[in-house]
């Protein structure tokens, strides 16, 4: 979820993206793609594909892969404000494409993203697709594991299921089904990789927890240092990894996480 602290952006026209929509059993989402080269799905945080979600999304057609970037909620190209950060979380909260509240119930647009995933590995070929969800999508990456074409997950700040009852923080929002098939795949080499700053109450530390005994050593987890008095001086509600809270310099850690999903995605879908 996107800060709502004041930012120094303007709107962005997404000028250099192609702007089409994508249909799955009777669901119809626009999606906006550019580049060549295997697929990333970059699946935007609340309250939409913000300036800073198509600046991350640039960065990764950079490297010789393709961006699509489905609009799930949200205006896109508009510049994050507080009230329309809390329109959109209302939206989506009420949303049963998004049941987010639920916490052994895979999102029923998860299924939605993986036959996106397979109709963009057909399009654009490669050794498989990646993906990336942020906050509020952040665990949908998870889910699209179940597909086989998906072979590069990032959970960025994964915030779903929404509640802080101790099921609800231990939840990773996966039926059990889905789970095993997951742990399946992990446990064929599929490495998953997740991001959180270590005071996000939003993405609490039991959510990682589960990610790290269910997945083993397949689960790659990056906690960035948000605690009051921090060397970097993240501020205590830091939340978005890479976008909102990215300080894109070199040698603090937002930067390093940063580099890290982009190499991720380069050594698991252009390894020649």
């Amino acid at each position: 979820m996107a800060s709502t602290d004041p930012v120094e952006e303007q709107p962005d026209d997404l000028a250099d993206f192609m702007r089409g929509a994508f249909t799955h059993d009777g669901v119809t989402h626009h999606v906006f793609r550019s580049g060549e080269g295997p697929a990333v799905i970059v699946i935007a945080e609340i309250p939409g594909i913000t300036p800073k979600v198509a600046e991350f999304a640039r960065r990764v057609r950079a490297l010789g892969c393709s961006v699509w970037m489905p609009v799930l909620f949200g205006d896109p190209g508009r510049v994050p404000s507080g009230r329309y950060i809390a329109k959109s979380v209302s939206q989506a909260c009420v949303s049963r494409e998004f049941t987010a509240f639920a916490t052994r119930t895979t999102a029923p647009v998860t299924d939605w993203l993986r036959a996106l995933a397979r109709s963009a590995h057909k399009t654009c070929g490669g050794p498989g697709v990646g993906a990336v969800g942020m906050c509020f999508t952040g665990g949908f990456a998870l889910g699209m594991m179940v597909g086989p074409e998906l072979i590069a997950p990032v959970l960025s700040q994964p915030s779903l299921p929404i509640g802080f009852s101790k099921k609800a923080k231990a939840s990773v929002k996966l039926s059990a089904e889905d789970l095993r098939i997951v742990k399946d795949r992990v446990a064929a080499g599929t490495c998953v990789l997740g991001l959180r700053f270590t005071n996000d109450a939003v993405v609490p530390a039991e959510r990682f927890e589960t990610l790290r005994r269910e997945l083993g050593e397949g689960f790659i987890g990056v906690e960035i240092d948000s605690s009051p008095g921090n060397p970097w001086g993240i501020p205590k509600n830091a939340h978005s990894v890479l976008t909102q809270h990215l300080v894109d310099e070199p040698g603090h850690p937002t930067h390093d996480a940063l580099n890290q999903v982009l190499e991720f995605f380069r050594s698991r879908l252009l390894p020649d």
